[in-house]
């Protein structure tokens, strides 16, 4: 009975998975093929060379999409094998279809600002949907998943800027008109960014070392009014030699401001040091045993 509920859970996962990545694929698609491909704006990655190469050809965005994929894929079987390469292929498929599906349709605005940052911000949801099933969408996105995984400390965000500023900067060249290359440019940041949101989410927070003479004080406030977890450190006066109790803390920088009255409540002369903390594992954060994106 446990064998068989054990599958049946997978299987309600893996097509959940599926849907989400359909509709990932279809959201993807509809940055390019609504907004960037008709305004001449070649995003990076494979599909930007896949807007390239429709121009120079006549062949569909879509179509070329997929051909392009082919060795990419042949390369992921090889390092991750058929387990992880099988929803990428099946994200690739869809893009590729939707891709060529919407390229029917009329451009959704010809001002190639709006077309940017719209394409831009609907790349990096469809990208970051797919990431998160634990496949990619194809393309450059496999070749920065084998590269991270010799240097994990890269971030997928950063990694595709470098690609993709590179294609941009051949579109241009190719298509000879630098305003067009600057708008494509504009939308390889905004995804970027908007990318690294979606990812790692709005993490940022206050790391707080508060050194007073009331540690204890402090801390059962912070606990019982900020909900703040507090960890005691013991440290020395450099000047006096004297032992010294440093209230320690990391909030989510909301609750900062609190944490700042608190101190100042409960001791002025309070010495405290506030910096922010990117990422954060642990109860309340990141799963530590997360794959990192």
């Amino acid at each position: 009975m446990q064998m068989k509920g054990r599958m049946n859970k997978t299987g309600v996962c893996v097509i959940k998975d599926l849907v989400v990545i359909a509709v990932a694929a279809m959201i993807y698609a509809a940055g390019i093929s609504l907004f960037l491909d008709p305004n001449n704006l070649a995003p990076g990655g494979v599909t930007g060379i896949s807007v390239i190469l429709n121009r120079l050809s006549g062949i569909e965005t879509g179509t070329l999409y997929f051909l392009l994929n082919v060795p990419i894929i042949l390369l992921g079987i090889w390092k991750f094998g058929w387990r992880f390469i099988i929803k990428t292929a099946y994200a690739v498929l869809m893009t590729s279809a939707f891709t060529n599906l919407l390229s029917g349709y009329d451009a959704l605005t010809e001002d190639p600002l709006l077309a940017a940052l719209a394409g831009g911000v609907l790349i990096a949801c469809g990208i970051g949907m797919i990431f998160k099933t634990g496949a990619t969408t194809g393309g450059i996105d496999i070749i920065i998943k084998v590269i991270r995984q010799r240097y994990r400390h890269l971030k997928t965000s950063f990694l595709f800027q470098c690609t993709d500023i590179v294609i941009v900067g051949i579109s241009g060249f190719l298509f000879r008109d630098l305003n067009i290359a600057l708008y494509a440019l504009m939308a390889v940041l905004i995804s970027g960014r908007a990318l690294d949101y979606i990812l790692y989410g709005n993490d940022e927070a206050r790391m707080i070392y508060i050194i007073t003479g009331k540690p204890l004080e402090i801390g059962r406030k912070l606990l019982e009014d900020a909900e703040a977890g507090v960890t005691y450190l013991h440290g020395t006066g450099g000047w006096t030699g004297e032992a010294k109790q440093v209230v320690f803390c990391v909030v989510r920088k909301q609750l900062a401001p609190r944490v700042e009255e608190i101190a100042k409540e409960e001791d002025p002369a309070a010495f405290m040091i506030i910096t922010s903390a990117s990422e954060i594992y642990g109860e309340g954060y990141k799963d530590f045993f997360a794959e990192r994106l």
